[in-house]
């Protein structure tokens, strides 16, 4: 996969190109950094994980965001990457980290195309997860994220339950996220 990918200094070109704010740049730039720390680390401990793939498909994340900052970014986001002819690895990537993913349902009410958003690749899992490791571009612990968002949803939201899931299933793999991710 990685040899379809573009450079980090394509990818950053087409951030960009596309639209993206220094804010967005900056807050990919601080994300990609975050998921290769974790990527590598799920690496080092035996796991089959595209360390390139996450990188590239953390920078191009929010790359929707240069046309919304609503939720339907990553839709927006996957119909830039697709324009590009970017792999559909990254396609993913980008469609399924809004949250801690969206659920077929939850896609039906925002009258998206059917289907489930929610990360399934170890890769898509780990972008999804770094995110919601920073805010704006600096990191943030995830149990603020998690306040925020349970503010922002309610504390009874499948978003929250899957964002927790998801915390437990990477901390299981790279130990204790704060001190596995130096700060950015």
């Amino acid at each position: 996969m990685s040899e379809r990918l573009p450079s980090v200094d394509k990818t950053l070109g087409l951030l960009s190109q596309s639209g993206c704010s220094p804010q967005v740049i900056r807050h990919c730039k601080t994300v990609a950094s975050i998921a290769t720390q974790i990527a590598n680390t799920c690496r080092e401990r035996g796991f089959n994980v595209d360390v390139r793939l996450v990188n590239i498909g953390a920078l191009l994340h929010d790359i929707g965001r240069s046309r919304t900052h609503s939720v339907d970014h990553v839709i927006i986001g996957a119909e830039i990457a697709k324009s590009l002819d970017l792999p559909e690895p990254i396609i993913s990537i980008i469609e399924r980290h809004a949250g801690s993913g969206i659920s077929i349902e939850e896609a039906e009410k925002l009258e998206w195309p059917i289907k489930s958003y929610i990360p399934e690749t170890l890769e898509e899992k780990i972008v999804t997860y770094a995110d919601k490791l920073v805010d704006g571009g600096r990191k943030v612990p995830i149990e603020q994220t998690i306040k925020k968002h349970s503010r922002k949803l309610g504390e009874t939201h499948p978003s929250i339950r899957r964002l927790r899931e998801l915390h437990r299933e990477l901390s299981h793999i790279i130990g204790d996220c704060d001190a596995s991710i130096d700060n950015t």
